[in-house]
């Protein structure tokens, strides 16, 4: 049953009449007239604030009366509010996962991870937390967080509002037992969210890809997919397009897959030293690519300027790092370029306004060791649900 804010406010001061004693006397206090409630101003400056407001205030307000509730829940007000959400990077979370044989996930503020000298983490309650191959961060679209074991298990999932969707059929039938790899994406010409899967059998040499729609809520086989290539690292999306470092008789590129008309593509990588370590990423909306030193004591950053021109391609710095310092692959990269690594048992940030390396405090995160099994995503609060189809 709908309750006017004006009825609200004479709930709760008779609430607080009645929790008061009996003996104290009471101060006159002045009625809060329904004109200058929220209740009356026009819907469409209601929607204007509310799209502004976090997600963790937006769910507790879907209970003050059914139109609000509507309102937050309508496709439309979710669109919009995640384009306000996109911009504004207090609405970032970094998700924090320092062990990828384990399930725990850590979520911290974007903007304090990186700009104040300490912040806290939260333990999130992790949808594959009783996974026994570990659990992998695949990507982050929107709100959306693609989870996967690597032997079967993937999820959708939005840490935001605590929902989540097991994806089935994730495995080909003819592969019963296989390795499998995936990236995870968006498809903006038709609404709608994708995974892409690469499976290799682990009993013959038998390939095959895949792709899901959260649409459709199905599998469909990709055509055109080339066995025989070697996909590493994480699928990074830039320009509507999933990418992989990929290896085939020994010759490495980049191998791309367009999620709108789902054509394989290739990208040839810059001009660096050959046989160097090579990690994709993504600076601001462009493809980047981090290349490893033999000696591991410096890393250049390269982004393609221009999507799809080698000669685009264009170093922009060099991170030097630490001595005895093991490094990561670059973990996160936030709005204005800076970069979240990890040293041994400590994070950092590279900043490259000023060619400087700062080492923030995060409170409830031990960072282990072993440089590979560290991971962070920077995701966006939002109210996308990832375990309905999206309407149109």
């Amino acid at each position: 049953m709908k309750l006017s804010m004006k009825r609200l406010l004479t709930k709760m001061k008779s609430e607080a009449f009645h929790r008061r004693p009996k003996r104290r006397r009471l101060r006159k206090r002045t009625e809060i007239s329904s004109k200058d409630s929220m209740g009356c101003l026009p819907e469409e400056l209601i929607e204007a604030i509310l799209v502004r407001v976090l997600v963790k205030y937006l769910l507790q307000f879907k209970c003050v009366s059914k139109y609000w509730f509507n309102l937050i829940s309508s496709p439309e007000f979710v669109k919009t509010h995640l384009s306000f959400s996109a911009k504004d990077y207090t609405h970032h979370i970094s998700l924090l996962q320092l062990d990828t044989l384990e399930t725990n996930i850590k979520s911290c503020s974007a903007s304090s991870l990186f700009h104040d000298s300490v912040t806290g983490a939260l333990d999130l309650d992790c949808p594959m937390k009783n996974s026994r191959y570990g659990v992998r961060i695949k990507g982050s679209i929107n709100g959306l967080v693609c989870l996967a074991d690597g032997f079967g298990g993937l999820v959708l999932w939005n840490p935001s509002i605590r929902k989540f969707k097991k994806v089935f059929g994730f495995v080909p039938t003819q592969m019963r037992e296989c390795w499998s790899t995936c990236g995870f994406g968006y498809d903006e010409v038709h609404d709608d969210y994708k995974v892409v899967g690469i499976f290799s059998s682990m009993i013959k040499a038998n390939f095959e890809a895949a792709i899901y729609s959260l649409k459709s809520d199905s599998w469909r086989t990709l055509e055109d997919f080339k066995p025989g290539v070697s996909y590493c690292g994480e699928a990074k999306f830039v320009n509507h397009k999933l990418h992989w470092i990929t290896f085939r008789r020994r010759h490495m590129r980049i191998t791309s897959i367009d999620l709108v008309d789902e054509k394989w593509g290739k990208l040839e990588l810059p001009s660096y030293n050959k046989g160097r370590d090579l990690k994709l990423g993504v600076l601001g909306s462009d493809l980047s690519a981090l290349c490893n030193n033999d000696e591991r004591t410096h890393s250049d950053v390269w982004v393609m300027k221009e999507y799809g021109v080698k000669a685009s391609w264009t170093k922009l710095y060099t991170i030097r790092y630490p001595e005895n310092y093991e490094l990561s692959p670059p973990l996160s990269m936030y709005n204005k370029g800076e970069i979240l690594l990890a040293f041994k048992s400590t994070l950092a940030i590279y900043d490259p306004k000023n060619d400087s390396i700062t080492y923030p405090k995060v409170l409830n995160v031990e960072v282990t060791g072993v440089y590979n099994r560290n991971k962070a995503e920077l995701c966006i609060e939002s109210l996308v649900c990832p375990d309905l189809p999206n309407e149109d």
